[in-house]
């Protein structure tokens, strides 16, 4: 998938940030919480609809059906406390396990106080009675309650670092329930988004534990309790499942003569006194439901610790692990070079097997939060994908550069252009420093004259690949084949720190080819003779044509006088270069100085230089 090595290394670079972003989301930021939420609360809702709510809790629903037919009798809502206390009565005597109040009795009623002594009178003869209370939230709790005053008849426990001073800010029951010490709170208890999908066991208030009215309700009964300060919840159904029992036919058949319902219908049960009705505004947002009453979440609360099936969570270490072995997976198979859709299928069916073992870890009352690790495999496989397309992109532009250049370079040149990471520039025309060769064939016409046209591009084909092949390894770049003439020229497309010295090298070599030629092909081939020119300057270089043809190829004033001097070589020598290219070359030849020449379509002379191997002296 990605083939540069540097794409490797920028790979290996992007699989640390990576990694290291993990550590530092999984250790402290936490910014994918929310998508962690979202994906448990997807498993969740699923998840509760395959489980059943335990029987034995059932609620006294205080629904608009009650709110309906008891006012004319009770009034509007807020009823008489003491309809409240003979519900106790008519529970207690059928046998009831534990009364639960999912309400607030925070304010003495000041219209019928005898109401409020029936309820606390009634509370008081009844040791299975609990009622709510609240952590008040962002008051100034230093004129809140005097714990270490009242918190122990309240049912509050100090541990080893309370305070003894502390003050908390509470809203209790009236004075007669709160000290009965049956009470625990009912706060909500909701994640950064507004959810709940937790219980709380206890609220810690300085070092003292206010009970939650589940853990109240467990310890009473025996439940074991779990160690820590709060439950996630194992949500026992869709909303409204629990067992429920209208407020108004339970009051109202408490009152007949004869009653008309099972006289042992509450028998053993935990009763949960609350509402669902949406005009008392007693609705949370669940995983389950965004409009759920809050009576349901304290039974689902009871309910996981009575049951023992509350779910645990894992630790945020395995959560890290998967994420960092996720990644991992993903660099490997990057690594061999896998394709990325193959990458993206074993993705997805790695998101699919994980998605399908959180859910069955989900029956086994653990919650694995597998959103995180998810969210940073695919992004980390976004990412490389983007990566392997840019280079991608960038490989193929310098595969159809070189294969325009292949035409004209050494393939040895050709592998550094690949391997290099010099930009190639295609169509762009550059001024470039150069130096041209020139080399023709002299009599050639004459030549081809006595052979057939098969023999004469036979032999010309075998000549220019020895000649073409001299220039290669000089470093030379092919330009063209101009009849029985050749044009090469050295400095580009890659830079030649020695353009005039290897030119004038392979002018040399280029004669010992045709020598070789000569005497392998013999008869009227042994007059074969070539001559060469050679001018170092600038020149305009790069592909040159039409849309539909062009070529790599130089053009320039420099180009025509390398194909002059070419031109003065007849009866002189076969290589001729000028002052330009025998300034360049330094010592590293011998020069015989042939003068001064003129040239066509030059008005100044050019002194020409025959090139020799350099004399020992």
């Amino acid at each position: 998938m990605i083939e540069k090595v540097s794409a490797k290394g920028i790979l290996h670079w992007l699989t640390l940030v990576f990694l290291l972003s993990v550590l530092v989301e999984v250790g402290w930021l936490h910014s994918l919480n929310w998508f962690d939420m979202r994906l448990g609360d997807l498993f969740h809702r699923y998840h509760a609809t395959t489980q059943q709510p335990d029987r034995d809790i059932v609620i006294v629903d205080i629904d608009e059906r009650s709110l309906a037919e008891l006012a004319p009798e009770l009034g509007r809502y807020p009823w008489p406390r003491s309809v409240h206390a003979e519900l106790i009565e008519g529970l207690v005597g059928q046998g009831v396990k534990v009364v639960v109040f999912d309400i607030m009795f925070s304010d003495p009623d000041l219209i019928q106080q005898e109401g409020d002594h029936y309820l606390v009178e009634t509370a008081q003869a009844h040791d299975n009675v609990f009622f709510a209370f609240q952590r008040l939230q962002g008051a100034q709790d230093s004129l809140g309650l005097d714990l270490a005053k009242y918190g122990e008849a309240l049912g509050f426990e100090a541990t080893g670092p309370a305070d003894p001073d502390a003050h908390v800010s509470l809203l209790l029951p009236i004075s007669g329930l709160a000290l009965t010490g049956r009470i625990g709170t009912i706060n909500f208890n909701e994640d950064s988004d507004g959810v709940g999908r937790r219980y709380d066991l206890f609220i810690d208030a300085y070092g003292w534990r206010l009970p939650s009215m589940p853990a109240k309700v467990a310890k009473l009964l025996g439940y074991r309790l779990p160690a820590a300060q709060d439950i996630l919840l194992n949500w026992r159904g869709p909303a409204l499942s629990y067992n429920r029992v209208s407020y108004a036919d339970v009051f109202t058949d408490l009152g007949r003569r004869i009653p008309q319902r099972p006289q042992d219908e509450f028998r053993d049960k935990i009763v949960i006194v609350g509402s669902a009705a949406s005009a008392l505004h007693d609705l949370r947002a669940t995983p389950i439901s965004s409009r759920m009453p809050a009576v349901e979440i304290l039974a689902t609360a009871i309910d996981n610790l009575k049951n023992g099936n509350y779910l645990h969570d894992i630790p945020q270490g395995v959560r890290l692990v998967i994420a960092i072995v996720l990644l991992l997976v993903l660099y490997m198979l990057l690594r061999v070079g896998s394709s990325p859709l193959f990458i993206g299928i074993i993705l997805l069916f790695l998101s699919i097997v994980m998605a399908i073992g959180g859910y069955l870890l989900l029956e086994q009352r653990r919650f694995v939060p597998l959103a995180t690790p998810l969210v940073f495999a695919w992004l980390y496989y976004g990412a490389s994908v983007a990566l392997s397309y840019w280079y991608w992109q960038e490989h193929r532009s310098r595969e159809r550069s070189v294969a325009m250049f292949q035409r004209f370079l050494d393939p040895r040149v050709v592998k550094e252009l690949v391997d290099s990471e010099e930009p190639l520039s295609e169509g762009k025309g550059q001024s470039r420093e150069l130096t041209v060769l020139f080399s023709d064939i002299r009599s050639f016409t004459t030549l081809s004259e006595a052979h057939t046209p098969e023999e004469v591009v036979r032999l010309l084909n075998d000549y220019f690949s020895r000649q073409v092949h001299v220039i290669f390894n000089h470093g030379g770049t092919m330009d063209k084949f101009i009849g029985d003439a050749i044009m090469a020229f050295w400095g580009a497309p890659v830079p030649d720190e020695n353009q005039a010295v290897n030119p004038v090298r392979a002018a040399m070599a280029m004669e010992t080819a045709l020598m070789a030629f000569r005497r392998e092909y013999g008869g009227e081939f042994s007059k074969l003779d070539v001559g060469i020119g050679i001018h170092s300057g600038d020149a305009v270089v790069g592909f040159i044509g039409s849309e539909n043809r062009f070529d790599y190829t130089a053009i320039g004033d420099t180009v025509n006088l390398a194909s002059r001097i070419e031109g003065e070589t007849k009866g002189l020598a076969r290589i001729l270069v000028s002052e330009a290219t025998r300034m360049r070359c330094g010592n590293e030849f011998d020069f015989v100085d042939h003068g001064l020449f003129s040239v066509k379509g030059r008005t100044e002379q050019v002194h020409l230089f025959e090139p020799k191997g350099k004399s020992d002296d």
